[in-house]
């Protein structure tokens, strides 16, 4: 609300001035000399005076066109911190929350004409994937995260980071008894034993990276080794920790910090653990969700302010504490729960290039991984 003062009319008041008029009268006397009557009078007359009535009136705020965000990012990962940017703002968000994959390809449909100003993809391949519809960046965005979480084309910058890792049962293993390499769990004697979720987008971005690492037969064939196991097969994550921890399997692909939730709520007797990989091989890969600016949006303005909003000390502190994920500003606290980035032994895949999503998606249907 603010004030804005107005001439808003004119009041007519009736008021009663009065003036002297004298009248004098010469009449004759009987007896013929002249007399001279003088008489006053007092006469009233109605005018008009017109004030102006000055008021104030308080009026609406106009509204700004609120935020528009397509987001591959869950609503229980980032719903909260969307509200702290409305609240800091005063502006109005809209989120469209969906699959990573699925709004990429809602995006490439709508093209020019999607009302999306900001796509938040929870891995690099989303965002690759609609690269043609995404404005440059800023440099000051761009220089606030280290090389490796942006693109080198400068469409998209990575807001936090998500190891791959091998979650563990604890009462059935010890880390001690799991493989170097990913690579190894393709063997028969891990038959039985392995959960993962197949159309997961975490787990197509890995696979990726895999075909950018090994090639296309190497993935491949330990594509057909996981498939020969016969894995347990969940929707999410978060299923497939939920069974670690349960004893219902012993090892899952997953992201790291779906653990730390269980943990969070359960305690440290939750009987599951994360394995980050000794070699540098796809199956240690830190990923990154992140964020790119719609080249055709009418509100860059909002869309550039929020992304800097997610960029700050703040924001970056929030996915450090609330999500355990990696921040990617130095000026935010990483959490005390998780490996420091330069300690985990890393593959040099460049996230620039795990773009080819529909290849991979060919590749798992090839095996018989998806239907």
């Amino acid at each position: 609300m603010y004030k804005n003062v107005a001439r808003i009319g004119r009041v007519i008041v009736s008021a009663a001035l009065f003036s002297v008029l004298t009248i004098v009268a010469i009449s004759c006397a009987a007896d013929d000399s002249t007399v001279t009557v003088v008489e006053t009078v007092i006469v009233e007359r109605e005018v008009e005076v017109v004030e102006t009535v000055i008021v104030e009136k308080e009026v609406e705020k106009p509204e700004s066109k609120p935020l528009v965000i397509y987001s591959g990012r869950s609503e229980s990962l980032i719903g909260p911190l969307i509200a702290d940017f409305e609240e800091v703002t005063g502006e109005k968000v809209q989120v469209n929350y969906g699959k990573t994959g699925m709004l990429a390809a809602t995006l490439l449909e709508e093209g020019g004409n999607t009302p999306a100003d900001i796509y938040f993809a929870q891995d690099p391949g989303g965002l690759g994937a609609v690269d043609s519809l995404l404005a440059e960046l800023s440099t000051e965005i761009l220089e606030s995260v280290p090389d490796w979480a942006r693109d080198p084309e400068s469409k998209w910058v990575g807001t936090s980071g998500r190891a791959r890792v091998v979650v563990y049962n604890t009462d059935m293993l010890t880390e001690a008894d799991l493989p170097d390499s990913i690579e190894d769990f393709a063997k028969p004697e891990w038959k039985g034993r392995i959960g993962w979720a197949p159309t997961n987008g975490s787990l197509h971005a890995m696979i990726t990276g895999m075909r950018q690492e090994w090639g296309e037969e190497r993935t491949k064939t330990w594509l057909e080794g996981i498939v020969a196991n016969e894995p347990k097969i969940y929707a999410k994550n978060t299923p497939t920790v939920a069974a670690a921890g349960a004893g219902e399997i012993e090892v899952g692909f997953v992201n790291h910090y779906y653990l730390h939730r269980f943990i969070a709520e359960e305690g440290e007797s939750f009987a599951a653990r994360n394995y980050y990989t000794r070699a540098a091989d796809p199956g240690s890969v830190i990923l990154v969700a992140g964020v790119g600016l719609i080249e055709e949006s009418d509100n860059k303005d909002l869309a550039n302010q929020f992304i800097k909003f997610l960029l700050s000390a703040s924001g970056q502190q929030y996915f450090s504490a609330q999500t355990f994920e990696f921040p990617l500003n130095d000026n935010a606290k990483p959490s005390n729960l998780l490996p420091a980035l330069e300690d985990i032994t890393k593959p040099s895949i460049d996230l620039g290039d795990l773009i080819d999503l529909q290849g991979t998606q060919d590749l798992l249907r090839e095996v018989n991984a998806l239907p």
